[in-house]
């Protein structure tokens, strides 16, 4: 094991004990009743992080039950149209998520005949899969002894041993993962990192812990110091750039028309209004119907300015502002996948929530 930080070189065996058993122990009467803690099985664990990521637990409840259910082996994810996937992730956000979650059944199902492999390395290598879900599908399906440290697992290490460091820097991270792997329990590694993640989301909370419910109360070097408050320390994201886009709402009697998003980019392969960045040389609308003469083909009537909504990405923020136009003429075309349909139809598309917010209003 590489070189851990000074000040924890004087760890003992002892105290890692007492972190583990009172950790456990908290974790065995504590723990949530989530539908993912009900089984071992690898594909559905797998699943439930990949969904946690970015999404709230309450959220990520219902989409599970019915994502498993929709597809019970990684076969069936495996095999499945894209659309399908996305249309089930719809409304999670993030759908490279789902896309590379298909990804991965698809290379389980080729290279390890539909099974999950239990080496770290080849879990590792699977497309979307990071040092953390490795280890949680590890150490929960497996109980192999390897650390699943997410932000809530940094939150609370940077308390319990005292670490000033940026938890957004990755040698903060790298480090961490060090610390997770040397005071992870050998018995029970499952109800070890799972008692760390709930620990962080239900107890050491990111403001105001309730430090006299944790288990970890008199191991804790942040607490003894009175500094749990002020860690850990983590640099502030920037704000997000703000980008004025145009939508439009083009009719055909009762359908209206939505366009398949390029696979690659924002919001890739899945289905939307026809949209485009407002060139800021334009009057409002202009962008938004030359967008639908020159790249669809289409010629229309009868603009009107219908509304304005916000919606935030990660790193940016899209201000749409949504036309409402009459088809006037129209073409075939093969790029970009367009269809028309009606309200009722709409329901069979994967639709982006910044999207469902216009055309719901």
């Amino acid at each position: 094991m590489e070189k851990l930080p000074y000040r924890l070189q004087h760890l003992n065996s002892e105290k890692i004990l007492a972190i583990q058993d009172n950790l456990i122990q908290w974790y065995e009467k504590n723990q949530r009743d989530l539908p993912w803690r009900r089984t071992n099985n690898p594909y559905y664990i797998w699943i439930s992080e990949i969904m946690l990521q970015q999404t709230r637990v309450d959220t990520v409840i219902g989409y599970y039950n019915a994502f498993i259910e929709k597809f019970p082996r990684i076969e069936d994810l495996a095999n499945a149209d894209e659309d399908h996937v996305l249309k089930a992730w719809e409304g999670l956000g993030y759908y490279n998520r789902a896309k590379r979650l298909q990804q991965g059944a698809r290379v389980i199902v080729e290279k390890y005949g539909g099974e999950m492999p239990k080496d770290y390395k080849k879990i590792l290598d699977l497309p979307g899969i990071g040092p953390y879900t490795v280890g949680a599908i590890t150490s929960i399906a497996f109980h192999q002894p390897i650390a699943a440290v997410d932000g809530n697992v940094m939150r609370v290490f940077s308390r319990v041993f005292h670490i000033k460091e940026d938890i957004m820097l990755d040698k903060t991270r790298k480090n961490m993962e060090k610390i997770g792997n040397l005071v992870i329990s050998h018995k029970n590694p499952s109800y070890f990192n799972q008692g760390l993640m709930e620990l962080g989301a239900l107890i050491c909370t990111p403001t105001s812990p309730k430090c006299v419910a944790c288990p970890l109360y008199n191991l804790c070097e942040a607490r003894r110091l009175n500094v749990q408050e002020s860690l850990p320390l983590k640099t502030k994201k920037p704000k997000q750039k703000e980008i004025i886009m145009e939508m439009a709402l083009v009719c055909r009697s009762e359908d209206m028309l939505i366009t398949k998003r390029p696979k690659e980019g924002l919001l890739g392969g899945l289905w939307a209004l026809p949209s485009t960045k407002k060139d800021s040389g334009l009057i409002d609308g202009e962008s938004i119907r030359l967008e639908l003469l020159e790249n669809y083909g289409i010629r229309v009537s009868n603009m009107e300015y219908v509304l304005e909504k916000i919606h935030i990405f990660t790193h940016i923020k899209w201000k749409m502002k949504l036309y409402r136009f009459d088809l006037l003429k129209g073409k075939e075309i093969d790029y970009p996948e367009i269809q028309w349909v009606n309200k009722k139809q709409l329901e069979n598309f994967a639709l982006p929530t910044a999207f469902k917010k216009l055309i719901k209003t």
